[in-house]
């Protein structure tokens, strides 16, 4: 009999670059508990950019490993289910006692499972759509909404923060672990030839979101979010329009 040769080692650049994502998300627990909220805000937006960058550089390098993904998705559970979980509970659910911190035990609970789920549909699952809203952008929703709050600073609704607040939290954790697909973006090709058009949009891009990031950032997640409500809202009613038809056409 044969025995299969274990591989050792592990492949650097990645995996440096998903530590990387680690640390941001953890630094930002540490700037939560010291009351820093918009540092700790744009942490958990610059360990979304590592995380974007590991899968992206392993996969130009041909470094795919079984142990990258599942380091990325222990990083991942630290930078966008931990992270912004304790962000907000700090920022404002920290004084509505038990309602507070189950709510961010909610959020929590929902991105462990959200990423178990992933890991589990790796190869088979459509690649154009993700199931369920993607953990890095129910972390950037929560995280847009305490950044753009420190820019607009104190309002006559302040109030009502914690309970828009907790909702949020809440919303976000409960698409994370629902069947409603979203857009991945997977199809870019950023290897091939492109038109120039596509260029000068991204370069747009960067202008506008350098113009006020906080806000900018927080609105785009919002809508990320509500846009996989309203495409699997188009595509029921799609389906009962077909059923229907199709029932009619069946009688005559």
């Amino acid at each position: 009999m044969i025995e299969k040769k274990i591989k050792r080692g592990v492949y650097l650049l990645p995996n440096l670059l998903t530590t990387f994502g680690l640390f941001a998300g953890f630094f930002s627990i540490i700037l939560a508990t010291k009351g820093q909220y918009a540092e700790a805000a744009i942490a958990i937006f610059v360990a979304m950019v590592w995380d974007g960058l590991d899968g992206r550089v392993a996969r130009l390098t041909n470094t795919q490993s079984a142990f990258g993904e599942q380091y990325d998705s222990m990083a991942d559970m630290v930078s966008f289910g931990v992270a912004p979980a304790l962000l907000i509970y700090f920022w404002q659910l920290s004084e509505m006692g038990q309602i507070g911190w189950i709510g961010a035990f909610v959020y929590t609970a929902a991105g462990a499972l959200r990423l178990a789920r992933f890991n589990t549909q790796i190869g088979v699952e459509d690649k154009r759509y993700f199931q369920g809203l993607p953990s890095p952008a129910a972390a950037a929703l929560i995280a847009g909404l305490v950044w753009a709050k420190d820019l607009v600073g104190v309002t006559d609704y302040d109030q009502y923060l914690a309970m828009v607040s907790w909702g949020i939290l809440v919303m976000a954790g409960v698409l994370m672990v629902s069947n409603i697909r979203y857009y991945s973006f997977k199809e870019i090709n950023l290897k091939g030839r492109s038109s120039f058009k596509l260029l000068l949009i991204a370069i747009l891009i960067i202008i506008v979101v350098t113009l006020s990031p906080s806000a900018i950032l927080f609105i785009f997640f919002f809508v990320y979010t509500l846009s996989g409500l309203i495409m699997t809202t188009i595509d029921v009613r799609k389906k009962r329009t077909f059923k229907k038809k199709s029932k009619k056409s069946n009688k005559l």
